[in-house]
């Protein structure tokens, strides 16, 4: 019969010997991850924001009131935020076809690009309803001027 060597406690385990680790393929995705992360794009110091033309708040107010007056059915509010040329473009029988609302309506304003100094263009989404169950979507421009002492008017219906 052979003889078998009983194994020693204090001897270190097998692969203590080779220099690995029984866990080492698992370890060095983690690796690669802790020393990559530092380097991605979300470690990068972020850029600050452009400064916005300081008539583009104002603009977009104005374009939002117009809006409003829209959701709601006011025409006479509607018609105040319009400027002198829009009222001549548009026939009264297109404004009040665009005021009047027959269910829920609601918009949505994307961001404005200026086109020149004092007018901006917003693309702008509208949403009304013509039956409980039906919903129709309009995708359009609304283009805001600044007419005079910082006070802003719709100058093209969306």
């Amino acid at each position: 019969m052979p003889f078998r060597q009983a194994p020693n406690p204090i001897a270190p385990p097998p692969h203590r010997l080779s220099g690995r680790h029984p866990n080492f393929p698992l370890q060095l995705p983690l690796l690669i991850l802790c020393l990559a992360v530092p380097l991605s794009p979300l470690a990068a110091k972020t850029r600050p924001a452009p400064a916005l033309d300081p008539g583009y708040v104002p603009a977009l107010a104005a374009a939002d009131h117009f809006l409003q007056a829209w959701q709601s059915g006011d025409i006479e509010n509607g018609m105040a935020l319009l400027t002198s040329h829009a009222k001549k473009k548009a026939t009264p029988e297109i404004l009040e076809r665009f005021f009047s609302n027959p269910g829920p309506s609601a918009y949505e304003i994307g961001r404005g690009k200026l086109l020149k100094r004092g007018r901006y263009e917003f693309p702008v989404s509208l949403v009304s309803g013509t039956s409980k169950n039906s919903r129709t979507r309009h995708f359009s421009s609304i283009v805001v001027v600044n007419t005079g002492n910082n006070d802003w008017a719709v100058d093209k219906l969306p």
